[in-house]
């Protein structure tokens, strides 16, 4: 018997299983059987097909049923029609792209559209495009999306996001393949995308002065390291265990808890030839961040630039002409419409003319600051990832990976990671660091040979390439063992393995591992030697403790402990308590301190919801901003311990204390106010606590709520979201746990809306069912057919 025909012959005899309608089958008849959806606890599909195809449909299928208005929503920004249906204002959809509004979004992403790279890079071969079992899953699923569409109808969609929209529509490979390169570009284009709409000048107006190098790196780091997107990453290796065998790894992203930056949770299996369990962000039917029976992975937002930008010298007397090595080039102009919707609802064509160099896109400044076209010179902005759907290969590859080694092999094969680490552990006990991705090829020699003076600053400071562009000398260089020209080859990044552990929480590759520092990168790929956030310091004094299982790990992580409180708290009680006459100063006069000081003097400088003090801490951690707040600097020799000490000298300092009490005030809330009376979401009326705290606070299990001031905080932008626990031992079924924060669903009519969120909140996981008897053990079993 066939290992497909033989696992649908157990689960037929394991149980019934119920008809829903069109297009689903029992069990049974498994000889029209497309896919197996075997739903277990809290909605987590496991997909079992005979091929490709048959994977790619059940998960179109299943995505659909917990998501199809996010998807939808999707769809249509990537298909250039926001602004058509929902009108030119709005937000958007900031998942895909910085633009301000629908209008903007929609010309951006025609613009893509209508340039055919995504048609040409998909009809390509692999390696540059998708390999043949990848475009087989690709065709199953927008099979799978269209069918389940085609099964409820519009009208028939629970979600009343879009239930009825004339906006939801079958989709077609193209949007898929639209979606995922929107995605691979986000650190790119995605961040620039006001910057594209500019126009020649006219020589009459006069033009702006650039940015200073200061104020463009800052807006780099902010745009980069605010986007919603983080994570921590930590490989335990054998040597770091309790037992001193096996691995243990801890896989937490930051990612948005809502519209597209969204992850989903599923099981995806062709009996004897493919297994991984995990999730990835909505659309993408693979495993980004998962595990198969023998290793396990995790990503973690890198801090390498992944575009850079090239200033020209014009052509006198004509500013669409540009000069490379003293030759006249012409700018390509390309004029791009949309259709809109008008307050009348009638649909009217807008226009826009994008202007590009060899280099790139024309943009008159970055998020704000002037990079002004002027009649003597332009800057154009080069991505890495604008010829990269590798990415897809990439995951397919990792799908399959049996131990650390083979996690490298198929970073470097496939070279389409476009913005992440990869942190991963295997059976055999090894650990792994490894930032292979898709960065610039732009030396520091060559940063100091063709930087412009702004390019010199800002190269120094955040790792953002101006190059001069009028010689061809200047353009990205390349290396023999990439994939295309203008990246770097996977051996000149770095990379580390280990049997103790590797980690990283968003800061550069230095100190993957505290005793083992790596160095001789190029500076474009991160710093070296410089201050480390509190939260990887307070990753890294973990991890050298040791002696971890995975319940350790899961404890360790839901402890909530906060590095800078540990820094800091002891130092603010003590301030707290010398105001005179119990006043600490605030922006709006003196403030009553109350019971403010016992509390910070007793907190455990913790985030579970029951402490007191953290709620009031962490309004004064916000407040601080970027106030001088150490006596200790840092000192590269002790990484890991400096800076510290609290300035309370400083007069600013004082104040933030006081404006955090203000704070507290104003939402109604007592100084020392329990953390799950001022921190929690709410999902269908429900209030449901929510513990964590944001990851300035040198907490591991970030969550960045939204401040309400009357109330406090109501809402999580961004924080832990898919978290997996992932444990390697004697056992030949990995030990897992697992949660997806905001749960599967962002329909609030399905059963999966926030039964995982509230899990959350009292501090439990999902057990993993990886092997076939956890699987079938589940008590929720439920199975799908689909023909």
């Amino acid at each position: 018997m066939r290992p497909f025909r033989k696992t649908l012959a157990v689960l037929t005899a394991a149980l019934t299983v119920t008809t829903l309608g069109t297009g689903i089958a029992e069990a049974g008849q498994e000889s029209g059987g497309k896919a197996v959806l075997r739903y277990t606890e809290h909605g987590i599909p496991h997909i079992v097909a005979k091929d490709f195809a048959g994977l790619g449909y059940g998960y179109g299928f299943a995505a659909a049923t917990d998501n199809v208005c996010e998807l939808a929503n999707i769809y249509l920004t990537v298909s250039a029609q926001r602004s058509k249906y929902l009108g030119p204002g709005g937000d958007g959809y900031p998942s895909l792209s910085e633009a301000a509004n629908n209008l903007h979004s929609d010309l951006f992403f025609q613009r893509i559209n209508d340039s055919g790279i995504v048609d040409r890079l998909a009809a390509q071969p692999a390696p540059q495009g998708p390999r043949p079992e990848v475009r087989q899953i690709v065709s199953g699923y927008v099979k799978g999306f269209n069918a389940f569409l085609a099964r409820t109808g519009k009208s028939g969609i629970s979600d009343p996001a879009c239930r009825g929209a004339d906006w939801v529509r079958p989709i077609t490979e193209q949007d898929f393949y639209r979606h995922f390169y929107a995605i691979a570009i986000t650190g790119g284009q995605g961040v620039v995308t006001e910057s594209l709409f500019t126009a020649p000048p006219s020589g009459t107006t006069p033009a702006p002065a650039p940015g200073t190098a200061g104020q463009l790196s800052d807006q780099v780091r902010k745009a980069l390291g605010g986007s919603g997107l983080g994570s921590n990453g930590l490989a335990i290796g054998a040597d770091s265990t309790a037992s001193g065998r096996g691995s243990v790894l801890l896989g937490n992203p930051h990612y948005p808890w809502h519209d597209g930056r969204r992850f989903w949770q599923s099981q995806l299996t062709i009996p004897g030839r493919f297994d991984v369990a995990g999730a990835s962000l909505l659309g993408m039917p693979f495993v980004q961040i998962g595990h198969t029976a023998d290793a396990a992975w995790t990503h973690t937002v890198s801090t390498p630039v992944t575009f850079g930008l090239f200033e020209v010298p014009l052509q006198a007397g004509d500013p669409t002409t540009y000069l490379v090595d003293g030759k006249p080039e012409k700018m390509t102009s390309a004029g791009v419409t949309v259709q809109v919707r008008q307050a009348d609802g009638s649909v009217q064509p807008v226009r826009q003319t994008f202007w590009s160099t060899r280099y790139g896109p024309v943009m008159a400044d970055f998020q704000g600051i002037p990079l002004p076209w002027t009649t003597k010179s332009a800057y154009a902005v080069r991505d890495a990832n604008a010829t990269n759907l590798r990415g897809l290969n990439t995951w397919f590859e990792l799908d399959q990976s049996r131990s650390t080694a083979d996690v490298v092999r198929a970073l470097s094969r496939a070279q389409g990671v476009p913005w992440v680490n990869t942190i991963a552990t295997d059976r055999a006990g090894n650990a792994l660091y490894a930032d292979i991705q898709v960065v610039p090829h732009v030396t520091d020699e060559q940063a100091k040979a063709c930087g412009t003076p702004l390019g010199q600053g800002t190269f120094e400071q955040v790792g953002l390439a101006i190059l001069d562009g009028s010689k061809s000398s200047c353009q990205w260089g390349s290396d023999p063992g990439a994939l295309e020209p203008g990246i770097f080859a996977p051996s000149r990044l770095p990379q580390q393995q280990s049997r103790d552990y590797e980690l990283n929480a968003n800061d550069s590759a230095w100190l993957a591992n505290a005793k083992a520092p790596i160095t001789g990168y190029p500076h474009i790929v991160g710093d070296i030697g410089t201050e480390r956030s509190p939260r990887t310091r307070e990753a890294l004094l973990t991890a050298e403790k040791g002696g971890f299982t995975t319940e350790s790990t899961k404890k360790m992580l839901f402890a909530d402990h906060s590095l800078f409180a540990d820094l800091t708290a002891a130092e603010l009680a003590k301030l707290c308590a010398s105001f005179p006459a119990g006043q600490a100063p605030s922006s709006s006069g003196p403030v009553a301190v109350g019971p403010a000081c016992t509390a910070l003097a007793n907190w455990d400088h913790t985030y579970t919801l029951d402490t007191r003090g953290s709620l009031m801490f962490q309004r004064f951690a916000a407040r601080l901003g970027s106030v001088d707040r150490f006596v200790v600097p840092f000192d590269p020799k002790a990484p890991l311990t400096t800076p510290n000490t609290l300035n309370t000298a400083n007069a600013a300092v004082q104040k933030a204390f006081g404006d955090a009490l203000v704070d507290l005030r104003t939402a109604g809330l007592p100084p020392d106010a329990k953390l799950r009376d001022g921190q929690a979401v709410t999902r269908n009326g429900e209030r449901i606590p929510i513990h964590g705290g944001q990851g300035f606070l040198g907490v591991l299990n970030v969550m960045t709520p939204v401040w309400d001031p009357a109330r406090g905080n109501v809402e999580v932008a961004h924080g832990s979201s898919y978290i997996q626990v992932v444990g390697f031992s004697g056992h030949a079924c990995p030990d897992s746990s697992t949660l997806l924060t905001y749960s599967q669903s962002a329909n609030p009519k399905s059963p999966y809306f926030s039964d995982q969120t509230k899990l959350y909140s009292r501090g439990e996981w999902v057990k993993g069912r990886f092997c076939e008897a956890d699987i079938l053990r589940s008590p929720a079993l439920r199975i799908v057919v689909l023909r």
